[in-house]
């Protein structure tokens, strides 16, 4: 078993770790271990970059907060393999436009976006064709040549309902959510290297799947898990109800802005689907909590380890490009085989940044 590293070994996180580290970091204490290896270009999750003869035709089905925020990271990347030719939203042009121009989370976007008749979008003179259908069947998918679909409505999870998307015309799917089945799940600087390009339809798993599965791969290969709990404190989602309103979770029935709401979460066992050796060791639960974004997991883990420092609060990781963020000032050692591990997400935008990592990865290895 490795030796537990000293205090006055680590240097401690600061704010600026929330921010990518360079691709040839090699410092071999925990943090920076769990920093790069949850960086997008960490060893393995980058996109492996095969030439991209002409830009994979992308459909965004379902224009909600995933579906925004995906469009966003896209736009502020340059030399994309990605070109975004369609959205499908039963908003309309109006409020897709509006929204994506103006968030309350994100703030305004920094885009001259403005409706092109009743049937398109304008971003920076970037023409997207917008489409309205809730039956994916019907959409007009093969018509416009698209490659690839990013279903972000988090209805369509498994293979009969992301499947309508390939009946349609499309020939890959995205899902934005965790998938249903025998899907296959990536996460990105986990097991993304490991992308078959024959599957048709693949998830890019949950938010909290994608700030968990990065560290706590990290944690095994270096220290190893015996077992462990997870706790999501999550900001609340379109999933709640703004005040008391029927739902099939009775908790997430209550006003999502007056209650810390405990709710279930798949997060903890589905990081067995990108890290198989876990299957079993790791279980959890969510507290929906009154704030727009960015959330936290709360990680008890058996095994060894001891890390530092770093005073932050939420608000500094909005808008973290990274899937997960560890807060060593918040970490906790119990004798010499267990420890409780913190760590930041913005579930929206590093969620989102994380899609577009494995569209690209897609992309890339298009066949």
């Amino acid at each position: 078993m490795a030796s537990p590293m000293l205090l006055s070994e680590f240097s401690g996180l600061r704010s600026a770790a929330s921010l990518p580290l360079r691709r040839n970091a090699t410092s071999e204490d925990f943090v920076s271990s769990v920093s790069f290896k949850t960086n997008a270009v960490g060893s393995s999750g980058g996109a492996r970059r095969a030439p991209t003869e002409a830009k994979l035709k992308v459909a965004i089905n379902g224009f909600g907060r995933i579906g925004r925020n995906f469009l966003r990271c896209w736009h502020g990347r340059d030399d994309s393999p990605l070109d975004i030719i369609a959205i499908n939203d039963t908003g309309g042009v109006k409020q897709a436009s509006h929204l994506l121009k103006y968030d309350s989370t994100l703030g305004i976007f920094d885009a001259d976006v403005k409706p092109v008749g009743d049937d398109a979008i304008s971003v920076d003179g970037k023409v997207i064709k917008v489409v309205s259908d809730r039956n994916p069947s019907n959409l007009p998918w093969g018509a416009m040549g698209v490659d690839l679909v990013i279903e972000g409505t988090g209805v369509f999870v498994d293979r009969d309902g992301a499947g309508k998307h390939i009946q349609a015309g499309a020939k890959k799917v995205l899902i934005t959510a965790p998938g249903k089945g025998d899907i296959p799940t990536y996460v990105v600087g986990v097991n993304a290297d490991q992308y078959n390009p024959e599957e048709p339809i693949i998830s890019n798993a949950s938010c909290t799947t994608n700030c968990l599965a990065p560290f706590v791969k990290v944690l095994d290969q270096k220290f190893g898990i015996i077992k462990g709990t997870m706790t999501t404190t999550h900001s609340y989602t379109g999933d709640q109800r703004l005040l008391d309103a029927s739902h099939r979770d009775l908790r997430r029935a209550r006003a999502a802005a007056l209650n810390i709401v405990p709710t279930s979460t798949g997060a903890a066992k589905a990081v067995a689907l990108v890290l198989p050796n876990l299957k079993g060791k790791l279980n959890g639960i969510a507290l929906r909590v009154p704030t727009p974004n960015v959330s936290v997991v709360d990680l008890v883990v058996q095994g060894v380890l001891e890390v530092c420092d770093a005073p932050l609060v939420s608000v500094d990781f909005r808008c973290s490009d990274v899937s997960s963020t560890i807060d060593a000032s918040l970490t906790m050692v119990m004798g010499d085989d267990m420890v409780k591990v913190i760590a930041w997400y913005d579930n929206e935008w590093g969620y989102s940044q994380r899609v577009v990592d494995l569209a690209d990865i897609v992309a890339n290895n298009w066949k």
